[in-house]
């Protein structure tokens, strides 16, 4: 059952993004590295900052997570995690579908450029890689994030 996330959740957020998130750990640039991946008051900053989590719950359990934050003319996918038990089992697919249906703006994905396996998940639902130049203007336009992410990020968009 996929279902919208309440503030409430957010213990239960901060645990499977920082369970799934040891993936990055030695793959993404070490100086982007910390622990734990998401602060607790780094997800809140995300949460006021408009990103609307929707969970992936079977028997009770938290299995995955995915964020949506519309951003002027777009919509940006945002904190994608299935738990590291749980990988490849169609729960992030089913999460971005989801998500896919809720919105009729453009979407936007930005991953680390390093995490190969996660551009490979977008491309098999229709996202491309856009070239460096494109990447670092969406990057500045619609994310708030320190310009060595910017460089070590890319972006996915959806074909047309």
């Amino acid at each position: 059952m996929i279902r919208k996330c309440e503030l409430g959740d957010s213990e239960a957020i901060f645990a499977i993004i920082n369970d799934a998130a040891q993936a990055y750990k030695g793959i993404i640039p070490s100086d982007r590295w910390k622990e734990p991946y998401m602060t607790r008051e780094k997800l809140l900053d995300e949460i006021k900052e408009g990103v609307e989590f929707w969970w992936y719950e079977k028997d009770g359990q938290l299995l995955g997570v995915m964020g949506l934050q519309r951003v002027d003319n777009v919509s940006l996918i945002r904190h994608a995690y299935v738990r590291t038990v749980n990988r490849n089992s169609g729960i992030g697919g089913k999460l971005l579908l989801h998500l896919k249906n809720l919105t009729n703006m453009p979407i936007l994905i930005g991953t680390w450029a390093a995490a190969v396996w996660a551009i490979r998940f977008y491309e098999k639902f229709g996202f491309k890689v856009v070239s460096m130049d494109r990447k670092n203007i969406l990057l500045k336009k619609y994310w708030n994030i320190p310009d060595r992410q910017v460089e070590t990020s890319v972006v996915l968009a959806e074909t047309v």
